[in-house]
């Protein structure tokens, strides 16, 4: 039986687990792997520490085949650090690819759909029966990741000031002073401004419970932010059915998974971008539960240890 190892590597946290013939062997959380988000030297620690403590759990030293799930895999020298740790833990074949790949076939299992990603970050990957890829978003913080927990955090400040500069009712930017510990305006603005700066994405589930209690300014982000998702949904299918060779070759409506802390936390972001794709096209399918991403890095793992996955449509998106 071969031994696997799939990790999901998202923008807050990694987790990895090493499988042996379907048995879970190891399971362990660490910290974030992606450069931009802790630094070269800390990504190769937290990735060294995750796979050394697999290992010692799961009893083992080397594995058949490791898939790796990495926000930002596509940037510069990220596969190829990666890579080279898996060699000096004796992991046979590897590979490196999104997290939006993993995610995709964690629900499709290399079938047809589309997958949207709402986590620290966002973005959003679709397949189609023949293979063909496309996607939308993904582009980082700075210029892109909309309806994420980052985009969610960092909107709600800025349409607080906006709400402020224009003497409109909002509880935002007093309770987002409250969680930075900013006593003035000014240090708020300072704090929000530094380098490096505040973790946005963590002000989530402050604008969520603002919103339930009926804040206008976390109400408005809320919306833009489901409004958004559901944007990157029906563009990533409309791209899907212009790359068919055949209009008729793709159904009218693929089917939908999603994953992350947003949409899995945020009620009224998931009640949202539902009720939007389904007034788009009333006869979509829309999961229920959150697709857990892990599943599909494990997935792929097996192929790969089966030498199987140069079968599957590769990863190429844009």
């Amino acid at each position: 039986m071969k031994t696997i190892l799939g990790i999901d590597g998202g923008g807050t946290n990694t987790r990895g687990i090493i499988q042996r013939g379907g048995e879970t062997l190891a399971q362990v959380r660490g910290g974030s792997i992606k450069r931009l988000r802790v630094g070269v030297e800390q990504a190769a620690t937290n990735l060294r520490s995750l796979i050394h403590e697999l290992y010692q759990q799961a009893e083992v030293t080397c594995v058949d085949a490791a898939s790796a799930g990495i926000a930002s895999a596509s940037l510069p020298g990220v596969a190829e650090w990666i890579t080279q740790i898996f060699r000096e833990f004796d992991i046979a074949r590897s590979e490196v690819v999104g997290d939006e790949v993993i995610a995709l076939d964690a629900a499709f299992r290399g079938g047809a759909g589309i997958l949207q990603i709402a986590g620290t970050g966002s973005n959003c990957i679709g397949r189609s029966a023949s293979g063909t890829l496309a996607s939308a978003g993904g582009y980082s913080s700075t210029l892109g990741d909309e309806g994420s927990g980052y985009w969610i955090g960092l909107h709600a400040v800025r349409r607080g000031l906006r709400a402020y500069d224009r003497d409109e009712a909002t509880r935002v930017l007093h309770e987002v002073s409250a969680l930075w510990k900013t006593p003035t305006l000014t240090d708020l603005v300072l704090f929000g401004n530094a380098t490096p700066g505040p973790d946005f994405a963590a002000l989530a589930p402050l604008v969520s419970q603002l919103a339930l209690e009926g804040d206008p300014v976390a109400l408005s982000v809320l919306e833009q932010a489901a409004a958004d998702l559901a944007d990157f949904v029906l563009t990533v299918h409309k791209k899907l059915r212009l790359k068919e060779p055949s209009a008729t070759a793709l159904p009218v409506a693929l089917p939908i998974a999603w994953t992350g802390s947003v949409l899995e936390k945020i009620d009224m972001v998931r009640e949202k971008f539902t009720s939007i794709l389904r007034t788009a096209v009333p006869e979509i399918e829309i999961d229920t539960k959150a697709t857990v991403s892990i599943e599909g890095a494990l997935w792929r793992a097996r192929q790969l240890a089966n030498q199987e996955l140069q079968k599957l449509p590769q990863p190429a998106t844009q």
